[in-house]
């Protein structure tokens, strides 16, 4: 058997365990909730792939002692993984997006997590891409940190140096980075230094979610390093999903080719409401990369 076939079987099998767990297990509190899974509740008529996941990746701007699930999204990455080619994508949405919120009127697109959560976030990039997600995966800032370092750290590829002065003072040259949990997190979220401000930001985010894929796939072969993040995971999870489509994430994060990854940031231009200065996203090619990814998890171009 391949290496690759036997990391995907154990992956599967490490899946249903975590299925059966959560399944006896269904009103256990988590330890610390870093993440969490929501059902996204489809509108009638949709048209749902069997073969393709969509989940909607949210960092959550939350501080400690605030409800992750109705702060505003700091980072917002719609992530489409294809179950019988091994295909990829994710869609990039800069957080100060000027859209339309069913119920609210225009905002930030990342307001809609703020106003009614998980789900009318993601009706919200539904409607802006086309595409809706199948689940609302909210991170924090502290839940991201912890997960970089349990995974011991990742390395970035920075195409050019960056800094803050608040976040990172010391700088990220320019090259191949190693990076901790803190590291990686100070790494997505700055934007005010970047010269392509959120674009550039929400770029950098998707660089660092190709780089925890691969240091877990070079990691997967390690003794009780699946095993444990399993495990972890079911710790800090908070999730309404049930074992059945637990399974089903995993199997679609196993098969994952990194060979067939596509990354394509929504551009857009930047414009002022109230005084406050917005992105006025592309809705044109907003569409295009839905109507491309909706099926099969593949950007032809950005």
């Amino acid at each position: 058997m391949s290496r690759v076939s036997s990391r995907m079987l154990r992956t599967l099998a490490l899946g249903l365990v975590l299925g059966v767990t959560v399944l006896l297990i269904p009103n256990s509190a988590p330890e610390e909730t870093r993440f969490s899974l929501v059902k996204f509740e489809h509108s009638a008529g949709v048209d749902v792939d069997p073969e393709t996941v969509w989940i909607l990746a949210v960092g959550s701007d939350a501080r400690q002692g605030e409800n992750p699930l109705r702060t505003r999204g700091d980072a917002l990455q719609l992530v489409g993984m294809n179950t019988r080619t091994g295909a990829a994508t994710a869609i990039g949405i800069p957080r100060d997006s000027w859209v339309p919120i069913p119920g609210v009127g225009s905002n930030r697109v990342n307001a809609a997590l703020y106003y009614g959560g998980p789900q009318l976030l993601g009706e919200t990039v539904g409607d802006l891409v086309g595409v809706e997600p199948d689940y609302v995966m909210v991170t924090t800032f502290w839940g991201m940190r912890d997960m970089v370092d349990d995974i011991g750290g990742v390395t970035v590829r920075n195409p050019r140096y960056f800094s803050d002065e608040n976040l990172w003072p010391q700088g990220f040259k320019q090259g191949e980075l190693r990076l901790g949990g803190h590291g990686a997190t100070a790494f997505s979220r700055v934007r005010k230094s970047l010269a392509g401000g959120d674009f550039d930001r929400s770029a950098n985010q998707q660089r660092v979610m190709r780089a925890i894929q691969a240091r877990v796939a070079q990691r997967a072969d390690d003794p009780g390093f699946i095993e444990s993040g399993v495990f972890s995971v079911l710790q800090h999870l908070d999730t309404d999903a049930g074992p059945a489509e637990l399974f089903r994430i995993a199997q679609a994060v196993a098969q994952v080719d990194p060979k067939k990854i596509t990354n394509c940031v929504l551009p857009g231009g930047i414009g002022n409401v109230g005084g406050a200065s917005v992105v006025i996203p592309d809705t044109a090619t907003a569409r295009r990369y839905g109507d491309d990814a909706r099926k099969d998890a593949t950007i032809k171009r950005c």
